[in-house]
């Protein structure tokens, strides 16, 4: 086999690390480089490859700064060592015990409770269990109504006041285009169904459970996507976990971004399929694994592999980045192995219509072997789908568990999602839903560049409206969505285990409901939030370029 010398693309003078171009002053981490010289004080993020990119591609994951990442390692010491002590108090009756326990006579048996294992949510989640699981009672859209709750033996239960918290500003749903309301033609059309077809179907597709409507339903989305042909799913989560298993097996290798969703990483499992992980968004890694797959073929028979499948994400949701398309599909062609592409978020939020990640790019549907993604985000409605070749979807009609064995899409929810989508594409005769993607184009662009301005650490893509913001340490995690619920803005706020241990934060999603005014109080309070608790880490600030290159941002240090 022919060895590359750069990889992708024309050669660079420069060596390269995860995309980016190294300048001669120590490693990078996604785009940042550590130990610049006082005399250099620019900070050059240039997208590997830019000739595979017709648009600019800026992305920032600035590095955690030392003392916060000391200082947050210390805050989980201490709680753990508290936690230990609590434990040694329970143990002996000193405090009241209120997580499960084994009874006293079947203290011989095998544990039903680990009580280690459970350690983590005892100790350091009971005490921001407030923060989750709230309770709305009205339609997630611009703004909530909440229901209020309180907490007499710290977290462990809750009791409801019976008191409404009205018109919460809503920075957590996945609204992104703002088609989760309870007006306008998605309700009344999704009524009129509700009338005529009822609420549930009772039964699977392949035998009483298939209507009219999952065929026409079908049909648009394939139109919408640029493929041959549609399926659709009653639940997201299991479009990806039922239906890996059914594209691979074993003898087939499974190359899985450290990032992916958990309903990609539990089909990956059920598959049976060998996995290997390489790091996030990084094509060094994907062409090292997908070389060493070709060249050593499978462990100890040295047989070639079956079928290599890569899994991605559009958009991730923890990280707000935006996957590398173009690399990722000419590495897919060079090394002849297949592409599943996971577009939950990405669909409706990215591409000048709305057609997700890959209009984002300008590349080619057919160029994605398996396109999958959800309606439970820009269309606010239910279920997943998944398109491609006819010969693929033919093929999932009669081998995916979740096509043979679940209940097929309710009627109402498939009207809000083929009324949404008619919307996106222009054919309800007015232009509502492209004014919405351009909507959320700007409010997130808008956001994020406001948010950065203040001197937080933000996380992500410039184009993604899902909008990491650092928070780092443990105490701050609460006391963050406490704060901002007592100023009517309701957050999600991520910590360990779902994220590093030292890279706890909040996530912003940005809708296309939200319009300036609500921006502006939502950034008004979150300055004062981060004076408040200290959250403005940066040390980075964005210097606006004019003649900006094409796949470049610029970053200038500042003094701390």
């Amino acid at each position: 086999m022919e060895r590359p010398e750069q990889g992708l693309g024309e050669p660079d003078s420069h060596p390269r690390a995860n995309g980016c171009s190294l300048t001669g002053h120590g490693a990078l981490r996604n785009g940042y480089v550590r130990g610049l010289p006082e005399a250099e004080t620019q900070i050059h993020h240039i997208t590997h490859n830019g000739g595979l990119y017709k648009r600019p591609f800026n992305e920032a994951f600035e590095e955690t700064p030392m003392l916060v990442a000391v200082l947050t390692y210390v805050g989980y010491g201490v709680l753990t060592l508290f936690g230990y002590l609590r434990d040694f108090l329970r143990q002996w009756k000193i405090e009241k015990c209120h997580h499960a326990s084994e009874r006293e006579e079947q203290k011989d048996f095998v544990p039903l409770y680990q009580d280690f294992e459970n350690f983590y949510t005892r100790n350091l989640y009971m005490r921001i269990r407030d923060s989750w699981n709230r309770a709305i009672c009205s339609v997630p859209g611009a703004k909530v109504d909440m229901l209020e709750r309180l907490s007499h033996d710290y977290n462990w239960t809750f009791a409801y006041t019976g008191r409404v918290i009205k018109d919460v500003i809503n920075m957590g749903s996945y609204n992104y285009l703002g088609f989760a309301q309870n007006t306008g033609i998605c309700k009344e059309a999704a009524a009129k169904v509700l009338t005529q077809y009822g609420a549930g179907v009772c039964s699977t597709r392949q035998e009483m459970g298939n209507l009219d409507k999952h065929e026409e339903l079908e049909k648009l989305v394939a139109r919408f996507l640029g493929v041959e042909a549609a399926m659709t799913y009653g639940m997201g989560f299991s479009t990806n976990s039922m239906n890996i298993p059914a594209l691979v097996g074993k003898g087939c290798l499974i190359l899985s971004d450290e990032l992916n969703h958990a309903s990609l990483v539990l089909g990956a499992r059920l598959s049976g399929a060998t996995i290997r992980i390489f790091k996030h968004n990084n094509m060094q890694s994907l062409e090292k694994l997908l070389k060493d797959a070709i060249v050593h073929g499978q462990p100890r028979t040295r047989r070639p592999w079956k079928k290599i499948l890569i899994l991605v994400e559009g958009i991730y949701s923890m990280e707000g980045s935006i996957v590398r398309l173009p690399e990722v599909v000419a590495l897919k062609k060079k090394y002849k192995s297949y592409l599943y592409l996971d577009e939950a978020h990405s669909i409706g939020a990215l591409g000048l219509t709305g057609r997700g990640v890959v209009e984002y790019f300008g590349l080619n549907p057919e160029d994605v072997d398996v396109m999958m993604g959800t309606f439970t985000k820009s269309f606010g409605a239910a279920g997943g789908y998944i398109g491609g070749k006819k010969e693929l979807i033919d093929y999932l009609r009669t081998h995916s568990h979740s096509a043979v064995y679940a209940t097929s899409l309710s009627p109402p929810v498939m009207e809000q999602i083929l009324i949404s989508m008619k919307c996106i594409m222009g054919e309800d005769g007015t232009t509502f839903g492209k004014d919405c993607v351009q909507r959320l184009a700007e409010n997130t662009r808008y956001f994020r560049r406001r948010l950065k301005e203040m001197g937080f650490i933000i996380y992500g893509n410039e184009d993604s409206p899902v909008v990491p913001l650092m928070l780092y340490m443990p105490a701050k995690i609460g006391a963050f969505g406490r704060e901002m619920l007592k100023r009517n803005i309701g957050v999600v706020v991520v910590g360990f285990p779902a994220t590093p241990i030292i890279e706890s934060r909040a996530r912003f999603c940005v809708s296309a409901a939200h319009t300036k005014e609500i921006l502006d109080t939502v950034l008004k309070e979150l300055d004062e939030v981060g004076d408040l608790l200290q959250l403005k880490y940066s040390r980075h600030r964005l210097v606006p370029l004019l003649d900006r290159p094409f796949d470049e941002t610029t970053y200038e240090e500042t003094e701390d």
